[in-house]
């Protein structure tokens, strides 16, 4: 699902200077300084007429469509694809390091070819952010341990379905762990700046649905994903890739369904004497407001019918202004809490669950 520090609206009141700019400090307070400076200097020039108002100059919903993400998206993907040798020496991701020369290269690359940039500006991000797994996987530990079930896991915005498989990877609080131990994907003890205890989870089952999912096994995909990672944010490019290395062996179906049309199938099928829970994580603002308004009313519906034996659980890690939140809901009753705090990326996770 596309991901974005920024909230998209449905009307877009920004210009496409305030856009890089909200992206700028986006990048700076998430940790990558090499976007930060880019997006500054791409600012800069644009409000000054320069090549990049050339470049940009038309695109209406510049926040809402993530056109700042999309055009460095587009020109990392060419760089991680070997198509841009001089760009590659300023990309941590390719083994070069950012410097001076950057933005005048960037520049360069991105007005080579017109017509591929402005395909690319018609593509939407899409990112499957591992890191937050690790904000997922204390819910679901948390889940686990209220009501002592199984659980079936339904996931909203997909993406490659790499959050679905989040316990083939490996969880250590410093005083609990939770996954699978042997995993390439690790999140250690400073993940969390205050952890829960994680216990044992069972997952009975797990499926997830995506407007636009992509195939986990595809290289094309996997370039896309890649190309969505920050280049110079080495640990989360570590964790993708190893990611993808653990979906190659644990195969998940990632149906091509609106979010809403989906839940309304899937709801009605629960399977007794398991926890039902539908979970998301920076999905919401991205749906259309007739969509969420029918996933609220699809979950109020179907959690009147829960019981203790049949619990449904909705778990959503969403935007909760400089922080993300993991929300749960539970039925029956209904009652919504809040349980952690986290980066956008799922770090610094601070626990405020029982």
């Amino acid at each position: 699902m596309t991901t974005s520090y920024l909230a998209p609206m449905t009307v877009d009141v920004h210009s496409m200077s305030e856009a890089l700019d909200l992206q700028s400090r986006a990048c700076r307070a998430l940790g990558s300084p090499m976007y930060a400076d880019l997006l500054s200097s791409l600012r800069a020039d644009y409000e000054q007429g320069g090549p990049t108002a050339d470049l940009l100059d038309g695109y209406a919903r510049p926040v809402h469509d993530a056109i700042p993400l999309r055009l460095l998206g587009h020109l990392h993907r060419r760089v991680l694809a070997g198509q841009e040798a001089e760009l590659a020496r300023y990309y941590p991701s390719a083994g070069g390091r950012p410097g001076a020369g950057l933005f005048a290269t960037f520049l360069a690359a991105a007005g080579r070819d017109r017509p591929l940039l402005h395909r690319g500006l018609g593509q939407q991000v899409q990112t499957n952010e591992v890191g937050r797994c690790a904000v997922l996987a204390s819910g679901f530990s948390e889940v686990s341990r209220r009501v002592g079930l199984p659980l079936m896991l339904l996931e909203l915005g997909s993406s490659a379905g790499l959050n679905l498989r989040w316990d083939s990877y490996s969880y250590d609080t410093g005083t609990s762990r939770l996954g699978a131990s042997g995993s390439g994907v690790r999140f250690e003890a400073d993940t969390w700046r205050a952890a829960p205890v994680l216990g044992e989870v069972e997952v009975l089952g797990r499926a997830g649905c995506d407007i636009a999912p992509l195939d986990a096994s595809d290289p094309e995909a996997q370039l896309t994903l890649l190309s969505f990672v920050w280049p110079d944010m080495e640990r989360r490019f570590q964790r993708l890739r190893a990611a993808l290395g653990v979906a190659a062996e644990v195969p998940v179906g990632i149906a091509h369904r609106d979010a809403a049309d989906w839940l309304s199938d899937r709801l009605p099928e629960r399977p007794p004497d398991t926890a039902s829970v539908v979970f998301h994580s920076i999905v919401w603002q991205y749906l259309p407001p007739p969509t969420q308004q029918r996933i609220k009313e699809l979950l109020t519906e179907h959690g009147a019918s829960a019981d203790r034996r049949s619990p449904l659980i909705w778990l959503r890690m969403e935007p909760a202004g400089p922080v993300a939140a993991l929300r749960m809901t539970m039925w029956p009753g209904g009652a919504t809490e809040q349980l952690a705090t986290s980066s956008y990326h799922g770090l610094d996770i601070d626990w405020t669950g029982r």
